[in-house]
């Protein structure tokens, strides 16, 4: 019999790529999807008639346990928040409501519904914000430097909490930055990888950015999610950080991506206040040892081709759109 998984948050970037690696394992996937008018497709448009929608709220647990009940789901991925740190500060209530109790509500579904579902928590590196040591791992100390940051730690916690008190197979995946061509376009790899393109193809002449010098551990989305998998199938749940243990600055993100169409950076990138964090994470880079050793997990694709790869499809969008 076929596995069945509901995936919160299916149409933001990881959820797309979880539902393909998920249809290709042979599960029936269900994803749930808020009411709303604005909700955007476009990420599993190509899968859609192969997955089952359900509508849903993590801000109504009624809603999640009948969409536990409708999806008889064996595992749940939760990947739904407010996902984008610098909104946090402007809708730090809202942040809350959705990144933290969330996953409260979610966890208490699944207690009240089928306890023997495994359940995913999407943790994040922002959890170490103002880092305690370098690089960060399973055991380093959490020190949020935002709203974000805030909830994805009640998050986390409240997984753990749910682990130890109920005997629920409830796990932890503490991803660092993950990237790839379907990542917004209000986060800064995607900001550089979209204006290189549209400044290649003369339909802009600069970028404005904010601190060059923040430095993170950037990854391939399509990689990690296959790491969130690999977590559910362990006999004992338990937390990861999955990274790929490099760091590089957002200057040198701008260098590559540039330099990709023969560019120099120095003539297009200007720096602009608006764009600074009001508590600012400075360094971000982690340690996946222990998700290569107990999952034989390990990154595929490294930071470079990462970044000439959304470049191209970026080109590529572009250029359908100019017909």
């Amino acid at each position: 019999m076929a596995k069945h998984a509901l995936i919160t948050g299916i149409t933001g970037q990881d959820g797309s790529y979880l539902a393909e690696f998920l249809l290709e394992q042979g599960y029936e996937v269900f994803g749930l999807v808020r009411r709303t008018s604005t909700e955007n497709f476009t990420r599993i448009h190509h899968i859609q008639d192969r997955i089952t929608l359900i509508s849903g709220d993590v801000l109504d647990q009624t809603s999640l346990m009948s969409a536990l009940e409708q999806s008889e789901a064996t595992e749940v991925y939760n990947l739904a928040a407010q996902s984008f740190v610098q909104t946090s500060w402007q809708q730090p209530v809202f942040t809350g409501d959705v990144t933290a109790l969330g996953v409260t509500r979610l966890l208490d579904a699944i207690r009240k519904v089928n306890p023997a579902i495994r359940f995913y928590q999407a943790s994040s590196s922002e959890m170490f914000g103002k880092v305690r040591e370098v690089p960060q791992r399973e055991s380093t100390p959490f020190y949020p430097r935002s709203p974000y940051g805030v909830a994805k730690v009640y998050g986390h916690w409240i997984t753990v909490n749910y682990r130890e008190s109920y005997g629920m197979h409830t796990t932890s995946g503490i991803l660092f930055n993950h990237e790839s061509p379907r990542r917004g376009l209000e986060f800064v790899t995607r900001k550089v990888t979209h204006a290189v393109a549209r400044i290649k193809l003369g339909l802009a002449d600069a970028v404005w950015l904010g601190n060059l010098d923040s430095r993170r551990d950037w990854g391939f989305a399509g990689d990690y999610v296959r790491a969130m998998w690999m977590m559910l199938q362990q006999d004992e749940p338990d937390d990861y950080v999955v990274a790929t243990g490099e760091t590089h600055s957002v200057q040198e993100l701008v260098e590559v991506a540039f330099g990709h169409v023969g560019l120099d950076w120095h003539d297009f990138v200007r720096q602009d206040q608006r764009y600074m964090r009001p508590a600012e994470v400075d360094l971000l880079v982690g340690d996946a040892s222990k998700a290569g050793h107990v999952l034989g997990w390990e990154p595929n694709v490294l930071f470079k081709e990462l970044i000439q790869m959304m470049v191209d499809a970026d080109v590529e969008l572009l250029r359908g759109d100019m017909g």
